[in-house]
């Protein structure tokens, strides 16, 4: 029998069962910061900075406290002046497009894709004005965006490129890996993503030693001198007003212990999505499930699907915790309404935020749990009239 209204059955993020697999290596990594006695900014970050570094191919690691802050200290390093805009699409997380705003700039939105959910690089001409300066994709969910229209379409337009892949760690192209293709880029290690700490924590990816140089003196109060990658040391210079952004070793030790693993944690979200779409192949009411490409990652596991509120409710009382990623479109949130957009603008962004539903996905799940979710997807729609 299924369970009953609010017994969980299927958490959307668990990971218990790593730590348990993990806590040996996570515990001397810990014990090392406490005897180090530097809990923040100290030798533990700068040791995740060059280990991220290797696996991901960037020149320069800066890690951060979160994958906003790397956003906002992305921008500025890059160049980005106050007033001047930045092209975001409307359909993604709001840091997208706060970030934006806190480095002092103004966002402008455009439409995405509708199979990646990607900036569309051809609607970036009709958003680009004169105080345009950057254009910011987007990688979201399990795959890159259109980089390579991207890149073009910057170039043709006069605009410096920023990559928001914060949830794109392990996505690669050509070879290169993500935050890589432009100026630089970030990586958010929110507890949920792929490679995920105990609390929040981001890092900043460049191959521009200027952008790095930068983007370190302001994480720690705008103050230069540290030498990026090594044991930091204390500048009294303040070469510019900056923020107090810097990464605390603890989340350091944890990532460092997980990075051991996560090529295969990568490849088990893999086959459960594969799974996934298997198990939900032809169901009426799913619109669409995920491409699966050589270069996807899976972060998490997006469908559309039609009814899609009332299909989450009914998970909901099944016991399974699903996430609605994104219920607005940037460009409709109250923050932005002085920018002037209406409903309508964007219709693939916001036909993105009418049908999408995360399913969970992370990997401690077991392929009985994924059949569990997919059980009750067909469950819900099974007879039912669209």
């Amino acid at each position: 029998m299924p369970p009953e209204v609010g017994t969980l059955a299927v958490s959307f993020y668990n990971q218990s069962r790593t730590f348990e697999q993990l806590w040996t290596t996570t515990e001397q990594h810990i014990l090392d910061v406490v005897e180090n006695g530097k809990y923040s900014h100290g030798r533990k970050v700068a040791e995740l900075e060059a280990a991220l570094a290797a696996y991901t191919g960037a020149r320069f690691v800066v890690g951060v406290n979160s994958g906003t802050d790397a956003l906002v200290l992305l921008l500025r390093a890059a160049g980005l002046r106050p007033g001047e805009e930045v092209v975001v699409p409307a359909f993604s997380f709001v840091a997208s497009a706060s970030s934006v705003v806190l480095a002092g700039g103004q966002p402008v939105f455009a439409d995405i894709e509708p199979d990646g959910y990607g900036i569309d690089p051809a609607t970036l001409a009709g958003a680009v004005g004169e105080r345009a300066r950057f254009v910011m994709p987007t990688h979201l969910f399990s795959q890159l965006a259109d980089i390579d229209g991207v890149l073009g379409e910057a170039r043709r337009l006069g605009l410096t490129v920023v990559e928001d892949s914060a949830e794109a760690i392990g996505m690669r192209r050509h070879g290169t890996h993500a935050g890589l293709f432009g100026a630089g880029g970030v990586l958010s290690f929110f507890p949920t993503k792929t490679l995920g700490a105990i609390g929040d924590a981001g890092a900043v990816l460049t191959d521009d030693p200027a952008i790095a140089e930068t983007v370190d003196a302001l994480r720690h109060h705008g103050r230069f001198g540290a030498t990026i990658g090594d044991f930091p040391a204390i500048s009294t210079t303040t070469g510019l007003p900056g923020f107090n952004s810097k990464m605390d070793d603890i989340q350091a030790a944890v990532l460092l212990a997980k990075l051991t693993r996560l090529d295969g944690d990568i490849a088990r979200r893999a086959s459960l999505a594969a799974r996934y779409t298997e198990s939900l192949d032809g169901v009426a009411g799913v619109r669409k499930t995920p491409a699966i490409r050589p270069d996807s990652v899976f972060y998490v596991y997006v469908i559309e699907v039609d009814s899609r509120d009332d299909l989450a409710a009914h998970l909901s009382a099944k016991g399974v915790q699903t996430e609605v990623y994104y219920p607005t479109p940037l460009h409709l949130q109250p923050c932005f309404a002085d920018r002037g957009y209406r409903e309508g603008d964007f219709p693939n962004a916001e036909q993105a935020c009418r049908h999408t539903l995360a399913l969970p996905l992370y990997p401690d799940m077991s392929t009985d749990d994924v059949e569990q979710v997919s059980s009750a997807v067909r469950h819900f729609y099974h007879g039912r009239r669209i």
